[in-house]
């Protein structure tokens, strides 16, 4: 695996890291604003439940978490790239390639 400049794995990881507050940001705007719209004012009557859970904390934790696991799995497995580290003079650590 070639060694990537400085500059491009201060990218690289500038990059994954934007992705990754992207994600956080919109599961967090999601899971919110729908446990506020949907979570406030019921009455007893005319509250539901999937598999046992008030709707709306299964539509507003439990499947953003579970898409939340989802996502982390593809992120780290095929979207973050593995990239070698360089001593600080700039030389490949000892046993990799030039």
């Amino acid at each position: 695996m070639p060694t990537l400049k400085p500059t491009e794995l201060l990218a690289s990881a500038r990059r994954e890291a934007l992705v990754a507050i992207a994600a956080w940001l919109a599961a967090l705007v999601y899971s919110v604003g729908y446990c506020y719209r949907h979570g406030y004012d019921r009455t007893p009557e005319n509250l539901s439940f999937v598999l046992g859970i008030p709707d709306w904390i299964f539509w507003g934790v439990a499947v953003p978490w579970v898409a939340c696991f989802l996502f982390s799995v593809w992120f780290a497995l095929g979207y973050m790239q593995d990239a070698p580290l360089a001593d600080d003079d700039g030389s490949p650590k000892e046993g990799e390639d030039a």
